[in-house]
């Protein structure tokens, strides 16, 4: 039995007790005024966070359904697709102040042929002169310096591959990486805008639905 005056207190022959980080009954009396506002205030917002994150999905799978039955609709009536090869999609308003994004980002990983471009490119900068291709040297670094979750920097790893150097070993280390490549599937994103008028600057309107 839960008693109203506290959202999380039990009541055990008719004493109110709070459960505490390791399973053990404290009786209510006993828990610190602090520990109690806390407690309440902690379990308040976790309430509010859990309904936004419901309704954000609603409106997730709300946004999809739409866009889905446009294109259906747009097929049906036209013969034609409506969207790029990958399934982007961009609609816009009448007045055009509104638009709506759908991007398809591929998944991607990397195969062990990373790692011999790495012993590659390491070959390079070794041979090269410590003075010479500094900025190189700094944007490899950032590209292999994992991040918490062990990833490589992908996005300095594509700037790397943008790099033309004659050495043969630079060449054949670019090639391992794209051979390394793996698209192991897709995600869908959408973004939202505004603006107050057809020449103004597109405005963000920010609701991450990417966790959604």
């Amino acid at each position: 039995m839960t008693d109203t005056t506290h959202p999380a207190a039990v009541d055990v022959a008719g004493a109110l007790y709070l459960r505490d980080a390791k399973g053990s009954l404290i009786p209510l009396t006993a828990v610190k005024a602090v520990d109690l506002l806390m407690d309440e205030t902690v379990r308040a917002i976790i309430g509010r966070a859990s309904a936004a994150s419901e309704m954000v999905r609603a409106f997730k799978l709300e946004t999809f359904a739409s866009i889905t039955a446009l294109q259906e609709l747009i097929a049906q009536h036209h013969g034609a697709t409506l969207g790029g090869k990958k399934g982007n999609i961009t609609l816009t308003s009448f007045d055009g102040c509104m638009k709506v994004q759908l991007q398809v980002a591929d998944l991607i990983e990397f195969g062990p042929e990373l790692q011999a471009a790495k012993l590659l490119i390491d070959e390079c900068l070794a041979e090269w002169a410590a003075g010479s291709g500094a900025e190189i040297r700094a944007l490899v670094n950032r590209v292999f310096q994992v991040d918490k979750e062990g990833q490589i920097n992908r996005a300095e790893l594509f700037m790397l591959m943008r790099v033309e150097i004659s050495d043969d070993r630079w060449v054949r280390a670019m090639n391992a990486i794209r051979e390394s490549i793996r698209v192991i599937g897709s995600r869908e994103y959408v973004r939202f805008y505004s603006r107050p008028a057809p020449e103004a600057a597109w405005q963000a309107i920010t609701v991450d639905l990417a966790a959604a």
